[in-house]
Parts: structure tokens; C-alpha cells; sequence
């Protein structure tokens, strides 16, 4: 608890409108969840759905969980609004402003439901429960299942694009989406097919008298009357929230014809295309008005980097960036006060500049990569190995000669990454970076490296016999390992371009590779590789060691022989079995 204070101010800089926005939608998407399964329970019974629908609203009306669920309601309603308001661009794509239309268009459809139910609870004690709802739907006014049926998908969708955007960049998503993609599916299918059979015995229960006097009673549907003056409020509401809509709207007009009278200005962007655009617009939003090319994973909700652009001259005119741009600026490792996000920056006079993400030729309102291409921080393995003795190498050989061994050493290493699930990525000379992690989890990653190492030193003993007969001495190596959280993505320049990682984990393991020339030995582990694959703290010998362009030192493991990794990682997972 003591280290909640030194925390706050960082989550404080990081919500924006848009994170507050997504918080009121994550907690109202658990409420539809909620009531989506207790309606998938009428394929049970309407006795099933009822006895859920106790649990349910004894969650749901705890009262400091109706104080969030009620504020976060009113909340998310008014910032669509202000959503509606704001956005001055809405060619994004097809699924944003889609997202917006079915999430403004929610008030509207639920309102009466919401009056009918909650409302008439508050003020007339009127108990309505699934036998009363699925009576009315099913055979008093069936018109008013379709508008429900209606409700119900525009809800789901609406909440499934929200989480899609939130998700999408987790590094966690590609592993899970086929597992969600089968829940928003299911779901909603079994809360319709529950709805239906539920109607269905209701529909056929009702033609019994003594099912109406027991369930028709004025205590559970009240008068015509009060139901009368339920339908005015709900109807004056649902006007007055049409009423926020046109002021929206109208706001939107008086906000266009003063940006139009109060002149345009020119953005510039390096390439040397320049663009004329209102005052108001943000640099994102120009891009797309005149269909620029420019990098946006997250499409402009300020929950990734890689829009960012470099301001060419005096940028001491811009305004401040908002609280949201500076976390996110921060969050990158950005201090230069001229890399501005171009999503957040409203420049109010000509601007010129350049983008510091390749948007790989796609139009601004498509999605300009996959967010691995562009940028992704997720946890990695990195391993670095390097032959020892090249320079002697090529002193006594043919240049060809020298190649070849050299190849045939990248490739004995390449084998043995491959084997145990790595990935090699980047041949420097003599060394090589395998990369593990890219489709495991932590875990996993950091034995499949350990393994790897030890099958490096297996291959390179079978070349060591291969090429006996043509090396003077034996083939000798050095391996790094250390894992952490680092940035992988697309680097380079246009047909010069690899996916590779970046980070100070992959800094660290070079470092490592470089320490075994004078500890005199075959590989350097990291203490947190050994902590994350979960084996014993005994299990090889600790030393501290300096790192360069660290100033602490760090716990790492020396490992003499590197073929003892195999054992070392099997029998850990025996004693985890």
C-alpha cells in the first residue's frame, strides 16, 4: 500500500478522455456480459433465468457497485456525445465511425427498458422480472422484441469493437483472439437462444388464468396509469437526449464556420507536400482529410507512439502538450520537446515536419501496419553468440575458405535456435541474435533459450569434427542471455528494412556475450532468465558483474560448459512435474 502514492501521479498523466472513456466502457461491457449470460440460462428454464437474475442484481445493486456502474453509465453516454462533438474527421475506417453511430444510438433504444424496469421499481415497487418482460415481448406488444433484439446486438457489437481496439495491441491478443473471437460469437447467440425459449414458455404458460393472477398482479406490472407515466418520462428523456445530439451537431457547425473564418494554415511534411487545413485540425486529422499517408496502429487514440512526428524549426509556438501526449512522450523515452505525437498536436499556425514512422505507402485512414511491424514492447528472450578467433581465421585462409566457415558456424547456430523454438534474426560478421518468445510465453522462452545454448554447443562440436581436418584448433564461442521488455518492430529504410528488437535486454545480452572472453567461459546467463524459467537458485554459479552503460552491477550465471544446459533445464521440469 505504501508504494500507491509514488504511482498515482503516473496513472493521473496517463488518463486522458479516451482512457476515461475506455474505463466506463470496460465496466458497463461487464455488466451486458453479465446480463447476456443470464439471459443464455433461458435454455435451462425461466426458473434457471430467474434464480441467475437474483445473483445478478444482487452484484449490480450493491450499492457502491451501482454508484460505478451508474456513474460510468452517464459518463460513457456524455463523452460519446462530446466524442461526437470532437472528432472532425471520420474517415478513419468503416469501424470507427460505426462504433460511434451504435454506441450514440444505445440511449435511445434502452431508455424505455431502463425507465420501465429500474424506474418503476424506484418509484411504484413494481417488481418486473423475466416471466413480466418475456410477456410483454412475447405476447402483449411482440413489436417491442425486435427494438429489444435490436438493442441487444448493437450493445454487443459496440462493446466487442471497443474491446478490440483496447486489445489489439496487447501483446497478449494474437494468442487470445481466436479464444474471444469464440465468446463474442457464443455469447450473444446463447443469450437469444435463451431469450426464445424463455418467451416461448412463457407464451405457452400464459394462456393459464392462474399463471396471470400470479404474475400479472399490479405489484409486478402496476396500472396503466403509472405505466402511462413511465412511457412520458422515457419519451421526454429520449427527446431530451436527442436534443444533446442536435446541440452536438450544431456545436460542430459553429465550430467549422469560426475555423474557416479564422484562416487556414499550411502543414508541411518534408517530403515536400504541403496541405491547407483549418485551424483546429490536429496533424492526424489533416493526414487523413487529404488521404496522407501516416502511421497510426492505434488510430488516433493516443494509446501508442507510432503517429509521432519531429518538428522542423521554432517549435516553441505550439501549445503544450496535453496531459495524455506527455505520459505517452514519456512513456517512449522522449525528452525532445520537438517530437510531438500527431494525433494530440493542434498546431495554430503553419507547421512544417517530418514523420518518424515509415506508414508503409498505406493511406492514412487504413491501418497502416500490423502492430508488430510498426512497434510493439512485449517480452523477449534475446541470445547473442559470436565466434571466437575470426580475425586468426581469415589470416591463414583464403577469403572463400573463411566464408565458409563462417557460414557453416551461422548455420550450425541458426540450426540449434530453430530446433528449440527461437528465431535467429540479425548476423553481425561472425555473431548472430536469435530471439525467443516471438510465440511462447516467458517461461517457455527462457528454457527454449537455455536449450538452444547447450544445442550451439553440440552442433559446433559436430563442425569442430567436420572440418578437423581443415582448422588448426577447434571452433570456440561466447553466449549471452538475458530477457526482459523490449521494442520489436520493422527498422530500416524502404527496401532496407528488418524486423528485428530493440531494448536494453538485447544491449544486456551483448554485453554478456562480451564478458565470456574474460571470464573464460562459454555462455553468461542472466539472473532473470534463471528466476523466469523457474529453476534453482543453486543451479549454476552466481557472480556480480559490472555492465557497461549500467550503474549497478548485475547478478549473472557463468556457465563453463554450456552442454550441461539441457540437464540443468530437464531436470527443472521434472521437479516442476
Amino acid at each position: 500500500m505504501a508504494t500507491a502514492p509514488v504511482h498515482m501521479p503516473e496513472l493521473v498523466r496517463a488518463t486522458g478522455v479516451r482512457q476515461l472513456r475506455l474505463i466506463c466502457g470496460v465496466i458497463l461491457f461487464a455488466y451486458v456480459v453479465s446480463h447476456f449470460l443470464n439471459h443464455a440460462l433461458g435454455n435451462i428454464s425461466v426458473d434457471a433465468m430467474e434464480a441467475g437474475v437474483y445473483y445478478h442484481t444482487l452484484f449490480w445493486q450493491f450499492l457502491p457497485v451501482a454508484i460505478v456502474f451508474y456513474t460510468a453509465a452517464l459518463t460513457h453516454m456524455g463523452l460519446g456525445i462530446y466524442a461526437l462533438y470532437q472528432r472532425r474527421q471520420f474517415r478513419w475506417r468503416t469501424i470507427e465511425p460505426l462504433q460511434l453511430v451504435l454506441g450514440l444510438s444505445i440511449p435511445a433504444l434502452v431508455m424505455g427498458h431502463v425507465i420501465g424496469v429500474r424506474l418503476g421499481y424506484t418509484l411504484y415497487d413494481h417488481q418486473k422480472l423475466y416471466p413480466q418482460e418475456l410477456y410483454l415481448f412475447f405476447v402483449a406488444a411482440p413489436g417491442r422484441l425486435w427494438q429489444m433484439t435490436i438493442l441487444l446486438l448493437i450493445a454487443w457489437v459496440h462493446g466487442c469493437i471497443g474491446i478490440f481496439f483496447w486489445l489489439r495491441l496487447k501483446p497478449f491478443f494474437t494468442r487470445a483472439a481466436p479464444y474471444l473471437l469464440a465468446a463474442a460469437v457464443l455469447i450473444p447467440t446463447l443469450s437469444l437462444l435463451g431469450i426464445y425459449q424463455g418467451g416461448r414458455s412463457v407464451a405457452v404458460e400464459s394462456e393459464d388464468g392462474e399463471w396471470r393472477t400470479q404474475n400479472l398482479t399490479r405489484r409486478q406490472v402496476g396500472t396503466v396509469a403509472e405505466g402511462n407515466t413511465l412511457d412520458r418520462i422515457a419519451g421526454g428523456l429520449t427527446i431530451g437526449y436527442f436534443g444533446l445530439l442536435a446541440l452536438a451537431l450544431v456545436a460542430r457547425g459553429a465550430r467549422a464556420l469560426r475555423e474557416r473564418r479564422g484562416g487556414m494554415i499550411a502543414l508541411s511534411y518534408g517530403n515536400g507536400k504541403t496541405v491547407r487545413v483549418p485551424k483546429g485540425l490536429s496533424v492526424l486529422e489533416a493526414s487523413l482529410r487529404h488521404n496522407v499517408p501516416h502511421a497510426s496502429v492505434c488510430g488516433g487514440r493516443a494509446r501508442c507512439s507510432t503517429c509521432r512526428i519531429r518538428i522542423i524549426g521554432d517549435h516553441g509556438a505550439l501549445p503544450e502538450p496535453s496531459q495524455r501526449e506527455a505520459f505517452v512522450l514519456t512513456r517512449v523515452g522522449t525528452s525532445d520537446p520537438s517530437i510531438r505525437l500527431a494525433c494530440q498536436l493542434r498546431p495554430t499556425a503553419d507547421l512544417s515536419f517530418f514523420q518518424l514512422f515509415t506508414p508503409h505507402t498505406l493511406s492514412a485512414n487504413a491501418q497502416a501496419s500490423t502492430p508488430a511491424s510498426i512497434g510493439q514492447e512485449r517480452y523477449l528472450v534475446s541470445l547473442f553468440v559470436d565466434m571466437r578467433g575470426s580475425t586468426q581465421l581469415a589470416e591463414k585462409r583464403l577469403p572463400f575458405d573463411t566464408v565458409f566457415i563462417v557460414n557453416r558456424f551461422l548455420g550450425a547456430v541458426s540450426q540449434a535456435v530453430i530446433e528449440n523454438g527461437g528465431q535467429p534474426n540479425q548476423f553481425v560478421g561472425d555473431g548472430i541474435l536469435a530471439l525467443f518468445g516471438l510465440s511462447a510465453d516467458p517461461r517457455t522462452a527462457c528454457r527454449q533459450a537455455l536449450k538452444a545454448a547447450a544445442g550451439i554447443a553440440t552442433h559446433i562440436d559436430e563442425l569442430n569434427e567436420l572440418l578437423s581436418h581443415d582448422l588448426r584448433q577447434p571452433i570456440r564461442f561466447g553466449i549471452g542471455i538475458h530477457g526482459g521488455e523490449v521494442i520489436i518492430g520493422d527498422i530500416g529504410y524502404r527496401d532496407h528494412i528488418v524486423f528485428t528488437a530493440l531494448g536494453d535486454a538485447v544491449n544486456v545480452a551483448a554485453r554478456l556475450q562480451d564478458m565470456t572472453k574474460t571470464l573464460a567461459c562459454e555462455a553468461i546467463v542472466s539472473e532473470e532468465i534463471l528466476r523466469t524459467a523457474d529453476l534453482a537458485d543453486d543451479a549454476l554459479p552466481q557472480q556480480e558483474a559490472a555492465i557497461r552503460g549500467r550503474d549497478e552491477p548485475m547478478a549473472v550465471r557463468v556457465v563453463a560448459d554450456a552442454r550441461e544446459l539441457t540437464a540443468l533445464v530437464d531436470r527443472g521440469e521434472r521437479v516442476a512435474a
